[in-house]
């Protein structure tokens, strides 16, 4: 969130300062710091009419605060807090459509302050109560989202000129209060928490908010079909994503807590997250058998819960599921992906389908039974034609036989001596591409290749590929290859012996 940007025409500034317009050709003459007019960023080149000159309004606004001639028109937390004042008042919790609110009567009026960090909500909040006439509410105040020197950031809007945004002072606002300002963490500014707060009073302690993730996997979990494996995959992950959750309100709580106290700001965290229930239990490395075969049962599923518990985990961390990068070839036009599918299996659609297949018209599900990769034929669209979408090995099958040649046809396909075409194994997090890649160079291929080119049935990995491929390997790769090249063992072999250039 930021303060939204606000442009004022030459009316609107004269408006706003009450000045004529002989006054408004005065202003730079007479105040060097004027803000000077602009071009709206929104005229086109090619309109026809001229760009009327336009002034940024936070800038304007603010300058009008810290004018003394203009004082009385500018921003209202910008100008010099009131000498004489009384101590402000609490006047409680207010529902609002922008976000929960307390409202804080002072020596300026009544400050709202919005417990949120939507972008706009304090100009948004400003203008609908300057549309109900109120006369208490002076300005409204909306979290940026950031800290700032004197508490967390604020963003302003005074209802005199609601759509003008600007930045406000947290130790301003407590200092017209004459208290310390109460400050929840995100996912703990619920109405339902802020409601309870008073001044003077302990923090609340309220439980985090479930994520939808999480209550997607603990529904699966309590699905009969499921084995006692696959149950385990889904609750560690459920309880993983808890934790996380829950560790980064702590996370919030102690640096913005920290903040208040290093440099004594006004500031009390006014809600906790119970701590008696957290963290939850998690798996050790030791059990990564037991959530393999969990996760690898849970892809094959074709429960609605698979599918959903699927696409969690594929959003969450791809190395869960035992599938690679997701890779998409033009079908129907013959080479080496017409060879690859001949061998491919027609099945009933599995989860692993199901997230292959979200959002296309499909032709067909399949399975390749050398890797058992899930691979789906979309149908002819009319514009891109008919589509293999698959999920590239991990690693090729044991007895292939040596590489025999590298062919690059979308992706990077291996042949292998026992006569066998394979998508080259690929990590779920890296993709496999060869020509020019303006200064990215190829080398997870030329990585892969490498791997391949020693041990055929290797698990890839792609860890510090750009520091460990061979350099004639990833200059062969950066060639702009025709689409359908094959690259034979001699050559490759050949290209990972070339050192690398010198420059």
């Amino acid at each position: 969130m930021g303060v939204s940007t606000t442009y004022l025409s030459k009316t609107e500034v004269q408006e706003l300062l009450k000045v004529s317009s002989f006054g408004m050709w005065r202003l730079p003459r007479q105040h060097k710091d004027f803000p000077a007019p602009e071009k709206h960023p929104r005229h086109r080149s090619h309109d026809p009419e001229p760009a009327a000159p336009v002034w940024d309004g936070t800038a304007l606004y603010v300058w009008a605060a810290d004018t003394p001639e203009f004082r009385h028109r500018g921003a209202l937390l910008r100008r010099p807090v009131p000498g004489q004042r009384q101590a402000g008042r609490h006047l409680g919790y207010r529902d609002t459509p922008y976000g929960p609110a307390t409202d804080w009567h002072t020596a300026i009026g009544v400050i709202r302050m919005l417990h949120t960090t939507d972008s706009g909500a304090a100009s948004s909040a400003a203008v609908d109560l300057a549309g109900e006439f109120n006369r208490e509410v002076v300005t409204v105040c909306a979290l940026y989202g950031d800290i700032g020197h004197s508490g967390p950031a604020l963003v302003a809007a005074d209802t005199a000129q609601p759509g003008i945004e600007y930045e406000a002072q947290w130790g301003i606002v407590a200092d017209l209060v004459g208290q310390s300002l109460p400050w929840w963490p995100g996912l703990l500014r619920r109405p339902e928490v802020i409601r309870q707060w008073r001044p003077g009073a302990a923090a609340v302690v309220a439980d985090v908010p479930v994520e939808a993730r999480e209550t997607v996997l603990r529904t699966a979990a309590r699905n009969p079909v499921f084995s006692t494996a696959a149950c385990t995959a889904l609750t560690n992950l459920a309880n993983q994503i808890r934790n996380q959750r829950v560790d980064g309100v702590a996370s919030e709580i102690k640096i913005f807590g920290d903040h208040a106290t290093r440099l004594q700001t006004r500031m009390v965290v006014a809600a906790q997250h119970d701590e008696a229930s957290h963290p939850l239990d998690v798996l050790d490395e030791e059990d990564d058998d037991i959530l393999a075969t969990g996760w690898r049962e849970i892809g094959a599923g074709s429960q609605p819960d698979a599918v959903a518990a699927t696409d969690v985990a594929l959003g969450y961390d791809p190395d869960l599921l035992p599938y690679g990068r997701f890779t998409d070839v033009r079908a129907g036009e013959g080479g080496i992906a017409e060879r690859w599918s001949r061998r491919l299996a027609v099945c009933d659609p599995t989860a692993a389908h199901a997230t292959l297949a979200e959002g296309k018209q499909v032709e067909a599900f399949f399975t390749d039974p050398l890797t058992g990769m899930p691979v789906v034929r979309t149908r002819n669209d009319g514009d891109n034609g008919p589509m293999w979408l698959f999920y590239a090995p991990l690693s090729l099958p044991a007895d292939c036989g040596d590489l025999v040649s590298a062919i690059l046809y979308d992706t990077v396909w291996i042949t292998t001596a026992n006569g066998q075409v394979h998508p080259a194994p690929c990590t779920p997090g890296d993709h496999l591409w060869w020509g020019d890649g303006w200064g990215d160079r190829p080398s997870e291929a030329a990585h892969v290749v490498n791997q391949l080119l020693d041990n055929p049935t290797c698990r890839i990995s792609l860890s510090d590929h750009w520091s460990k491929a061979p350099a004639g390997l990833t200059a062969l790769f950066n060639e702009e290859h025709r689409r359908g090249t094959e690259l034979t063992r001699a050559e490759l072999l050949h290209a990972r012996m070339k050192p690398a250039s010198r420059r």
